[in-house]
């Protein structure tokens, strides 16, 4: 899914313009995605990484111990990613 929408953005994107993706780390955290997928996934679509701005869960699982997934999660980030095409 993620490849898909990232292949193709720069087909929606005007001359100057932007796309804007969120994405949360918790997948490389749990060993499903390597950290260096986002980044190979961006170039490969012809894309470039703006800028990006992260921020910290403030979501009740985060800090909730009946949580399995609680240790991850409290280290997660999120992230809003904006991108341009070339």
């Amino acid at each position: 899914m993620l490849t898909g929408f990232l292949d193709g953005l720069g087909d929606h994107l005007e001359p100057g313009g932007e796309g804007r993706l969120v994405l949360s780390d918790l997948a490389e955290r749990l060993g499903l995605r390597e950290p260096g997928d986002l980044g190979a996934a961006v170039s490969a679509a012809g894309l470039r990484i703006k800028d990006r701005l992260d921020t910290r869960p403030v979501h009740p699982r985060a800090s909730d111990p009946t949580d399995p997934l609680m240790a991850a999660r409290s280290q997660e980030t999120i992230i809003l990613w904006r991108h341009t095409h070339g």
